[in-house]
């Protein structure tokens, strides 16, 4: 175990510097912080090292002690909860059922939303352009541990969707959409796209796909996209 008192201590500097998007880039890694996500970090196999300022005696891998004057640099949130974990970001490779595509999602809430709604209703990897970063602290708190446990990728939307053409591809599109209700889910891959919050799916991309769907409404004209892409996927998710 190592414990650590000084904000010059060079292995404190460098989890540090994990709060820059670049460095978790670079490293292949990322904190999270809270009991709850080092737990789901643990169970998923994600963890590296826990950074703690209390007993964590309940966890026999390498172990890292800070200050409390050090934790609270560390934190992302007012009041520190004293307990980070270390994590791998995942390099995984497998075939996918159902797909979430991203276009543009700029709130962190939104996103993570996404990742537990993902979760919950059988989508099974999500692919992500102009999006917000999926390690942001406020993302993998909103996620509550979903992102560990469903496979992710930043990349370009229309060239993954002419990579993979074995996908049935859905927009969204409130406007010129068939309503969601009138579609019977299919047993074949699918790939559902959802927008920017402000602007929707660029048109480039809705032009690739087979289908655009619109959820019908009263008295409203649109909703927030965390609560439409669980709609969606909860009527998309068939016999899975």
């Amino acid at each position: 175990m190592m414990v650590i008192s000084s904000a010059a201590n060079p292995v404190f500097k460098d989890l540090l510097k994990l709060k820059q998007k670049k460095y978790r880039t670079q490293t292949g890694t990322f904190l999270v912080e809270g009991e709850h996500l080092v737990r789901e970090a643990i169970q998923s196999g994600s963890c590296l090292e826990v950074i703690a300022g209390k007993d964590v005696s309940w966890w026999n891998g390498k172990t890292t002690i800070l200050e409390n004057k050090l934790l609270q640099k560390l934190s992302d949130v007012e009041a520190s909860q004293e307990i980070f974990a270390l994590c791998r970001i995942p390099r995984r490779q497998k075939q996918y059922d159902r797909l979430l595509i991203l276009d543009g999602i700029q709130d962190p809430g939104n996103l993570g939303t996404l990742f537990r709604s993902a979760l919950a209703f059988g989508f099974d990897m999500i692919v992500m352009e102009n999006t917000v970063d999926p390690l942001n602290p406020k993302v993998l708190r909103a996620s509550q541990g979903a992102i560990f446990r469903i496979d992710w990728l930043e990349t370009e939307i229309i060239s993954y969707m002419d990579e993979h053409p074995e996908y049935l591809f859905f927009g969204t599109d409130v406007a010129n959409g068939i309503p969601l209700k009138s579609y019977v889910p299919s047993r074949n891959k699918i790939g559902l796209i959802l927008g920017n919050e402000g602007v929707g799916i660029r048109q480039s991309i809705l032009e690739k796909t087979a289908k655009n769907l619109k959820i019908e409404m009263e008295d409203m004209e649109s909703l927030n996209v965390g609560v439409a892409g669980a709609i969606i996927m909860y009527h998309l998710r068939g016999d899975k």
